[in-house]
């Protein structure tokens, strides 16, 4: 378990699997290993160019992978219902559903429903995405739900009663830190209304440390990742662990090994006291419901 890597995955024949945002970066690189094991995989992303892309790609490395692209636009919830219905209709189960999609420090904006961009992106459109496909996982033996976060949730500390940040200067790595605790809480409260409901789909969440990816648009962050960054292939493998790891457990959180969870072969780790406080996540988890208007059915 020292250095898990892509070879403790088994064949994953049979198995159907979604991976938002895998166009690039680790949602790419997980895809292409999920497809190397012979599981089909759907590349859910916003742009078809660009899926058709990688799409070839990882059929050029591995000509028996079985994919396909749909459209999904995560930030966009008439998108993300559009898909949902789409694979309801066309498939009768789903194993692994990566919630990877995401973006990262941008100046202050909106989603068309009107969330802050970040939150919008990297959590309420995942949560209404996995509430809408929730009764097909639940209907599947063995599924399991990733939710990808960031050790940038350490910057996170949410205002429940300025979500869009309508009423405070914004701040761009808060607002990343305050959507990236957000997919902790949806992940924790998710777990424990599973356990409640003895049902057997399992719910992790897993960061890639420090990972050079098309996330990371400024020159700072560009300068860190020439120097310091892993590859996408490493930064993939705590994701995968989350999706494949026998021994995980629902609600597990899994990051780089390394020092301060930069870099290194994954394993279990432990996100900050503030992203297992109960009350905020169950907070969170009615105002997420209300503002997306999609509720789980649990």
């Amino acid at each position: 378990m020292s250095k898990w890597t892509t070879n403790n995955i088994p064949d994953q024949s049979g198995r159907v699997v979604i991976i938002t945002g895998s166009n690039s970066g680790i949602g790419f690189e997980a895809a292409k290993a999920l497809a190397e094991k012979n599981a089909e995989v759907i590349l859910a992303v916003r742009n078809q160019a660009k899926g058709d892309t990688a799409l070839t790609q990882i059929l050029a490395e591995f000509p028996q992978a079985k994919l396909s692209v749909r459209i999904l636009d995560i930030a966009n919830l008439a998108s993300v219902k559009n898909f949902a219905d789409q694979f309801n209709t066309d498939y009768k189960q789903l194993d692994l559903l990566i919630n990877n999609a995401g973006i990262m420090v941008p100046p202050y904006g909106k989603t068309i429903d009107g969330f802050e961009s970040q939150l919008g992106t990297n959590h309420m459109g995942h949560f209404a995405l996995t509430a809408q496909l929730y009764s097909l996982l639940k209907s599947t033996p063995d599924s399991r739900i990733v939710n990808v976060s960031s050790n940038a949730h350490k910057m996170g500390r949410l205002n429940l009663d300025d979500l869009a940040w309508e009423t405070r200067n914004y701040i761009a790595w808060r607002a990343y830190g305050d959507s990236k605790i957000a997919n902790l809480y949806f992940t924790y409260e998710l777990s424990r209304k599973i356990k409640s409901a003895k049902q057997s789909v399992m719910v992790t969440a897993a960061h890639p440390g420090l990972t050079a990816s098309n996330l990371a648009k400024g020159a700072m962050i560009r300068f860190f990742n020439a120097i310091f960054a892993q590859s996408g292939p490493m930064g993939a493998l705590p994701t995968l662990m989350a999706a494949i790891e026998p021994s995980a457990k629902t609600g597990d959180y899994f990051g780089p090994s390394g020092m301060s969870e930069w870099r290194g072969y994954p394993k279990r780790v432990f996100s900050n006291k503030l992203s297992h406080d109960d009350d905020i996540a169950a907070k969170l988890w009615t105002i997420s419901e209300e503002l997306t208007g999609v509720k789980f059915q649990i």
